[in-house]
């Protein structure tokens, strides 16, 4: 049986979806903005004795946000479950907004040493929890609104922000970087976009502010039915331990490799491996963004009428055959050795360039192509 939904109450389910999607997708501008700078923050805030080390260093930091996430579901879904949703949500986006901004602040290696790196490492730690929290508090407030015959349609939504976040993380980054100049960038300018986020935050804030809590939580909570230790109920018995195992490694840790071989290790596979310039490579990613982002709500429709396991399984086996031949390929169409170089087009540039407060003499050696590429070489005197 379908549930009818009142236009009134579809009205107050968008307001619902709008109010959790913008909250969410700034949390993940917030988390994504530093993977997305670590070519550049591992100049700042690591040695540079080793770049490579640096590099890993940085993406090791990244990854720290990870592994603490399922530490901050736990700890704010049990909070969620006391106080509310509502409440909960003002808890994390203040706490990854403040991280955020806070990371922005942080000296470079070259002023503070050692501190640089276990600062950010600090930040990126209450970064993770935070959307921990945030992420499955929004598609759980999402889910208790919706109608049970369309939660896939209208959490879908919530599914977008990951990328959107990803997207307009790029977007900010490109804009200060166009704005700026590389230079200027590179020395100051990285640290805006973390900054831009104090900004982001007050207007979700205030919009988080007018929301209720969701009708589901406050029947549970009025009939007493509301979890006394979740944590408990959910690792300590067999039965509903199992069922957390599935979800996690049957569903969502598959999903989460997808996700973000897919996405956000493509942007770090472009830039380092095949070494394709600052911006075009954001462009590249911002593109595949673009086209990718409306099939959430696509499959998300789908799978309520087709059940979620089959969408699921389809999306993980594509993975499987497809994503190395498509990696294989991005390398080959960069590979320079399998090119003809235009000798004739060779270019010579000299031009002087503040760097780091610095003056330097910078050399670029232009080579191009036959297939209309383009290869710059670079070289500091």
């Amino acid at each position: 049986m379908e549930t009818v939904v009142t236009k009134s109450e579809k009205r107050k389910l968008w307001l619902v979806i709008t109010a959790s999607s913008v909250g969410t997708l700034i949390e993940w501008y917030d988390f994504y903005i530093f993977g997305s700078l670590a070519t550049i923050l591992a100049t700042q805030f690591f040695p540079q004795t080793n770049p490579t080390a640096a590099f890993l260093s940085t993406l090791a930091f990244f990854a720290a946000g990870f592994i603490v996430r399922p530490f901050g579901a736990i700890v704010f879904g049990r909070l969620g479950d006391v106080v509310g949703r509502k409440y909960t949500f003002l808890v994390t986006l203040i706490l990854m907004g403040g991280s955020t901004f806070a990371i922005g602040l942080v000296p470079g290696y070259a002023s503070i040493g050692i501190f640089a790196p276990l600062t950010v490492l600090v930040l990126r730690l209450v970064q993770g929890l935070a959307l921990g929290g945030e992420y499955g508090g929004a598609a759980t407030y999402v889910a208790e609104h919706a109608p049970a015959a369309q939660r896939g349609y209208y959490t879908s939504f919530i599914q977008t922000t990951a990328t959107l976040g990803l997207f307009v993380s790029i977007g900010v980054i490109l804009a200060f970087r166009l704005g700026l100049g590389e230079a200027d960038f590179s020395s100051w300018g990285w640290r805006i976009p973390f900054l831009l986020s104090a900004l982001l935050v007050a207007v979700s804030i205030y919009i988080r502010l007018k929301m209720e809590e969701s009708p589901l939580f406050i029947k549970l909570k009025a009939e007493g039915k509301v979890s006394k230790n979740p944590i408990k109920e959910s690792f300590g018995k067999k039965e509903n331990l199992k069922w957390v195992l599935i979800a996690l490694f049957g569903a969502t840790a598959g999903q989460g490799v997808v996700w973000y071989t897919g996405q956000f290790y493509a942007l770090s596979f472009i830039q380092k491996v095949c070494q394709i310039e600052f911006v075009q490579s954001y462009y590249i990613i911002g593109i595949a963004l673009l086209l990718g982002t409306p099939l959430f709500i696509v499959f998300g429709r789908w799978s309520d009428k087709s059940g979620r396991k089959m969408i699921m399984m389809a999306g993980l086996l594509l993975a499987v055959f497809f994503y190395r031949p498509i990696y294989k390929q991005m390398y080959s169409l960069t590979d320079v050795s399998l090119k003809q170089e235009i000798t004739s087009s060779r270019q010579l540039i000299e031009a002087t360039e503040v760097r780091n407060q610095d003056s330097v003499m910078v050399k670029k050696y232009l080579r191009q192509f036959s297939d209309g590429s383009t290869v710059i070489h670079w070289k500091l005197n």
